[in-house]
This record gives C-alpha cells, structure tokens and sequence, in this order.
C-alpha cells in the first residue's frame, strides 16, 4: 500500500511543524507576528523593487542593492525561524538590526523621498511587541539621537522645524507603546492565571485537588491513546476506602472530609508526575498508570495500601485506622476503551473486598 500524501496547509507552510504549551499564548503570538513581519517586509521590498525593474520609480543604485540584501536576508531569517520557536528572541534582534540598517540607507540614499523617515516609526510599534519595553525605550531614544545627529549629514537635510516635529513624534509613539505594553501584558498576565485557575476548578475535585470524573476520564483516554501509539502497556488501579460510611456515620461528614483530603494527598505521594489521579465517587479513586505492567501496578498498589494504612488521621481525640482494597487491570490489548479496563479493576477491588478488604487483588487480561 502506497502511504496517502497530504498537501501542507499555509499554517504549516508560513510557520512549520511548531507547538506552544499552554500558557505560552504571547509567545506563540511573538511568533507569528514576526514571521509575518519578515515575509511582509521581503515582500513589499519585492514590489519596490519590481517599480525599479520596470521605471516606475526610480532609486539609487547602491539603495537598490541594499533593497535586495534586505530582501534575501528577510527570507533568510524567515527560514531560520520557521518550525524553531526556541529561537524568536535572538532572530527578533537580527532582524531588527537588518532593518534599522535599511532604514538607515534609505535615509541617506533616497533624499528625492521626503516621507522615506517614516519606516523608523512603523519600527517602533514592532520593537515593543517582540522585544520588549526596555528594547523598545532603548531603540526609540537611539533613533531619535541617530535622527538628531545625523540629519546635518543628510543630502538634503531636514529643517528644524521638521526635525523637532520628527523627534517629538517619535518620542509620543515610544511613550505611548511603552505605556499601553506594560498595561497590556499586566492584563494578559492576570487573564492567563484567571483561565487557568477557572480550569483547575473546572476539571479538579474541590475537597480533594483530584482530577474529577470527567476531567480523569479525559485524561485516560489521551494516555491511551499515547500508549497504543507507542505500544506501551498501562494499568488501572480501583481505590476503594473500607467502611467509609461507618466512618460518616459515627464522626461525622467533617471527619469524613478530613481521610479523603488525608488519603488523596497521600495517593498523590506515591505515583509519578505521569500518572494521572482521579476521584470518581464519594469514597472511590482511579489511577492510571501509562507504560506499567502488572508487576510494576502491583509493586505501587500494595506500597500505595500500605501508606494509607499508616496514615491514622487525628479525628477528635482520637487516630482513625483507614484501610483501603485496591483491584488492579493492566492491558496492552490495542483499542481496548478506559470503560472496559475500568470495569476489570472494579471486579479486582470487589474481589479484594470479598476476600477481606486492606489488600490488592489483580485482574489480568488475557492475550
């Protein structure tokens, strides 16, 4: 069988294979913008160009050649940066050198263009954006120095007039980015914690800081995925409290609160940062074990047991001994679903209640 070719979308094809994180949203913004910057600028330099090549504009021959470094050095940078977001910041600062130097040769060789200084301000805005206020301060008063000094060296220099006009100008512009970036990040800063506090209260338990039922569930079914693709075994654990209700019953709801809150943070100890943790009832517990056999989910299950035993949280004036059985699934089955690999670890743990609770019982499947 012939593997189906697919045609790169534009996405793929302006920015590469690249991913961000959640939280790197600004960064993933960064990078867009430059990339579209870079091939914005080699384009419009392409078209200037194009007026050259055809007399509907004229410009000096150095410039011209300085036009197509720029050009070619844009799409240089532009293939450097695509697919590699881990290298924004240090193209960022080379293209802004490339194009302060382009600017800078229009300045000098294209005195016939009055408005030619206007590509310093449409620098500024970007500056802010990529590199930040204390690069944009410090690009904005060089520009204005570069403009101050240089302007007597200029084949046709501009009049005082113009020049204050243009160094005020650019100095409202730098102020003005420098204000509405701090203002604009300290409220992309606080929108960022807010979602990811709203998502935290959206897929965790609030007794337990657990993952809750349906976020759990989720995140099994992506690490079932992940470990079929790898063709990785994984295992269930089914954790259920004994007696819990006698627990309610006899101390209160408070007291109950205080063994889930005790065990679910003793659970927490035991498994890995890869493990995923869920409380799916009142006194029942899911953890998903990616990339584990049956030995390795026994080995943590019967240490896991173990904690919880040792546990004795203070209720009142006195320590509670909290057990815990624990039915164990493992499958290495290829498009085996969480529900079916569930429901093996919740026979495992009734089979453990029914031989005596406080003990692992295992449910292996079959090949």
């Amino acid at each position: 069988m012939h593997e189906e070719l697919t045609m790169p979308t534009l996405r793929q094809i302006l920015y590469g294979d690249v991913t961000f994180l959640e939280g790197e949203e600004y960064r993933a913004f960064q990078f867009r913008f430059l990339t579209v910057l870079m091939l914005a600028g080699a384009v419009v330099t392409g078209l200037l160009l194009l007026g050259v090549a055809t007399g509907i504009n004229t410009i000096d021959t150095l410039h011209v050649v300085s036009m197509a470094i720029f050009m070619s050095l844009s799409l240089l940078l532009w293939l450097g940066l695509r697919g590699r977001p881990h290298l924004l910041l240090k193209l960022a600062w080379m293209y802004e050198a490339v194009c302060m130097a382009e600017y800078t040769s229009a300045l000098y060789m294209v005195s016939a263009d009055e408005m030619r200084v206007i590509w310093y301000f449409t620098n500024i805005p970007g500056v802010y954006i990529l590199l930040g206020q204390k690069a944009g301060m410090l690009i904005t008063l060089a520009t204005m120095l570069g403009l101050a000094v240089g302007n007597a060296y200029l084949p046709q220099p501009y009049s005082i007039n113009a020049m204050a006009t243009l160094l005020v100008a650019l100095f409202y512009l730098g102020a003005f980015f420098h204000i509405y970036g701090a203002r604009s990040m300290s409220y992309f800063v606080r929108m960022r914690e807010s979602n990811q506090r709203l998502r935290h209260l959206a897929s965790h338990d609030p007794l337990t800081d657990l993952l809750n039922a349906g976020a759990y569930y989720a995140t099994c079914d992506q690490l079932i995925h992940l470990a079929q693709r790898h063709h990785q075994q994984f295992s269930v654990l089914f954790v259920d409290l004994d007696h819990f209700k006698k627990i309610n019953d006899t101390y209160g709801h408070e007291a109950g609160d205080i063994v889930l809150k005790a065990v679910s943070k003793t659970m927490l100890s035991v498994v890995r940062q890869s493990d995923a943790v869920g409380r799916i009832g009142g006194e029942e517990f899911s953890v998903f074990l990616p990339d584990t056999d049956l030995a390795g989910a026994h080995k943590l299950a019967e240490h896991m047991r173990q904690e919880i035993e040792d546990l004795m949280p203070q209720i009142a004036t006195q320590r509670l001994r909290i057990t815990a059985s624990i039915g164990i699934a493992t499958s290495d089955q290829v498009g085996e679903s969480m529900a079916a690999i569930q429901r093996r670890a919740d026979q495992a743990m009734y089979e453990a209640k029914q031989l005596g609770r406080n003990r692992v019982s295992c449910f292996a499947t079959t090949t």
